[in-house]
């Protein structure tokens, strides 16, 4: 029972483990990546996060190797890792489950449980790829933000009610303010509309643009 305990506050790797385990990282790290690249959906995409997600897979994989079975260095790693602070704001849901997803495989690669890391990796992916494909969770919006900038403040409201009309379910002025230095003002007038027909949005923009004085209509999901 004393060799028991005492086995708790040391641990033993050797050369041959830490390459095996670094590699493995390093495979299942790359899959991540590139599903990572290949299926995101934002307009600001990083290279530096998918360069960091492989790395993030290592270095779990290295933490855990360091602190093996020891309290010791256990504690003492939090206590490190507790002066870092992280700055950075991660705002898309799916990169914090990316993030989580790299830790989880190095912790999997760092006590050589190898089968786990690979098999994690191939089936979580594979499982988000058909996700991604088939647009779960993605909902059939009909719901846009219609901005319309008049060149005089003078507007047919009348006409431009009777446009938007034939087009939408419904619709709601949101905003109206005016543009411009005196003398040379612009209208600019915000509605939320709920599209009949998604497929007539374009025509419904060509029709506005043809009123008078119009210069330029907008037509956009409203991400509020």
């Amino acid at each position: 029972m004393i060799n028991e305990f005492t086995d708790i506050f040391t641990f033993s790797i050797t050369l041959r483990d830490v390459i095996g385990n670094l590699l493995v990282a390093l495979l299942c790290g790359i899959i991540i990546s590139l599903v990572y690249r290949h299926t995101y959906k934002g307009l600001n995409y990083s290279s530096s996060f998918a360069i960091s997600i492989i790395m993030l897979t290592m270095i779990t994989s290295i933490v855990i190797m360091v602190i093996g079975n020891n309290l010791a260095r256990a504690f003492g790693m939090v206590g490190a890792m507790s002066i870092i602070r992280f700055r950075t704001a991660v705002k898309d849901a799916a990169d914090i489950m990316f993030i989580f997803f790299a830790l989880t495989i190095g912790l999997a690669c760092g006590v050589k449980m190898y089968a786990v890391a690979v098999f994690g990796t191939l089936f979580i992916n594979a499982v988000f790829i058909v996700l991604h494909m088939f647009n779960f969770g993605m909902v059939k919006r009909k719901e846009y933000l219609l901005q319309i900038l008049f060149a005089a403040s003078e507007v047919n409201q009348e006409d431009l009610d009777r446009i938007i009309r034939h087009f939408v379910a419904r619709y709601k002025m949101v905003n109206s303010r005016m543009l411009g230095e005196p003398g040379h003002e612009s209208m600019e007038l915000s509605y939320h509309v709920f599209l009949s027909d998604r497929t007539k949005g374009n025509v419904m923009v060509s029709k506005l643009k043809q009123m008078p004085d119009v210069k330029n209509v907008n037509l956009f999901y409203d991400e509020n």
